[in-house]
């Protein structure tokens, strides 16, 4: 094979152990990015559907709700992208009841993602998105799982690559830079990000997103946190006033073809194509979670109701129960006594009652230490 190959997007050059490792040029992408009328149109697109998001938001009773199970969805299927196994309901059912039990190495790994997306939006404050923070978020999201043994909160010291489970880097699917070229562009890729040129700020998005997965700068860990970028980046720049856009459902839904265009985007420089893939993601997954918004508030509207018009004297506790279901949607009868500040029989009654609404459901099968799903909640974040 030829010792190079020279593409728009970069270089690949044969290393002296043989393989062929590729070396991205800096952003911006020359020659600049062409906006054509699809491009423009998906732009305009995304954008508007993150405003009708924002303030769709807004409406909902308690924003906060909405971000705590948007954070934890993402969390979840960010991490099985990855192989993770843990679900929904098992990193809920964990924060229920902390202290219950060690959690799987599984549930944990998706624990991590939920500290380290919490640890970069408050270093926000005070750290603009850079490489230090990158390196901050990774330590946490490596901490005691799998992978703590390759130097989280570190950029890499040896070559790695991707590939199927087994590969080697003989068979590698793709081959980012080498350590000193890997360095290069970390620090090029921070100083496009602190750029203060007119490039809209969701196509610098995707650039930068595309960009640190080219130079997979971690042993392990880069798709996540490849993926944490992106929402940090948009808060940061205060395109997104809460976190609550997150692509890993798009990603997941779409994998072949998110391979498959950062590849084109390495093997012939088609930056465009990845673009218009990344806006339509934006896109999409805006609108569905201005969608969950909406139906949040329908919710919490109807439930509300069925409690004040079938509890009785007992509304007032049902209302209080309520309340705290959106943001603790795994529950026990003492979580019920401590909340409602009932005793524990009459708490107990009082979940029983719910249940026969159908707002709630037992999903323990015990006979004793019961546990209740507020599960028309859950499955507004099912796909």
């Amino acid at each position: 094979m030829e010792k190079s190959r020279k593409t728009r997007s970069g270089t690949y050059i044969k290393q002296p152990m043989g393989y062929v490792a590729f070396i991205p040029d800096d952003l911006p992408p020359k020659p600049p990015i062409a906006y054509d009328d699809e491009l423009l149109q998906l732009l305009s697109d995304a954008d508007r559907a993150l405003g009708r998001l924002d303030g769709a938001v807004d409406n909902v009773p308690s924003p906060e709700v909405f971000v705590f199970m948007f954070v934890r969805t993402e969390a979840v299927l960010s991490s099985q992208i990855e192989g993770t196994q843990a679900t929904l309901l098992d990193v809920l059912k964990h924060e229920a009841k902390p202290r219950a039990e060690k959690p799987t190495d599984d549930t944990q790994e998706v624990l991590n993602y939920i500290t380290a997306m919490n640890y970069g939006l408050v270093r926000l404050d005070d750290l603009p998105v850079s490489l230090r923070l990158i390196r901050e978020i990774h330590a946490e999201l490596m901490a005691g799982v799998r992978g703590e043994n390759l130097h989280p909160g570190e950029f890499r010291r040896s070559q790695n690559w991707v590939g199927p489970p087994g590969s080697s880097i003989s068979t590698a699917l793709y081959i980012p830079p080498p350590v000193h070229e890997m360095n290069q562009s970390l620090h090029a890729l921070e100083a496009y990000i602190h750029d203060t040129s007119t490039v809209p700020i969701l196509i610098k998005a995707g650039l930068v997103h595309a960009q640190f997965e080219t130079i997979h700068p971690f042993l392990d860990g880069n798709g996540r946190i490849g993926r944490l970028l992106i929402t940090l980046f948009l808060c940061e720049k205060g395109i997104l006033h809460r976190p609550l856009l997150y692509l890993s459902n798009y990603f997941m839904r779409t994998r072949q073809e998110y391979y498959e265009r950062l590849q084109a985007m390495r093997d012939s420089g088609e930056w465009e194509k990845w673009l218009k893939y990344f806006l339509q993601g934006v896109a999409e997954v805006a609108r569905d979670a201005t969608s969950t918004a909406r139906s949040i508030g329908e919710l919490r509207e109807s439930h509300r109701q069925m409690i004040e018009q079938s509890l009785g004297r007992a509304a007032a506790s049902g209302h209080a129960l309520l309340r705290t279901l959106f943001l603790k949607p795994i529950i026990s009868v003492r979580d019920a006594a401590d909340i409602s500040g009932l005793s524990y029989s009459s708490a107990n009654n009082l979940v029983a009652r719910i249940c026969e609404l159908g707002i709630l459901e037992e999903i323990s099968g015990f006979k004793r230490n019961r546990i209740f799903a507020y599960q028309p909640y859950l499955n507004l974040f099912r796909d």
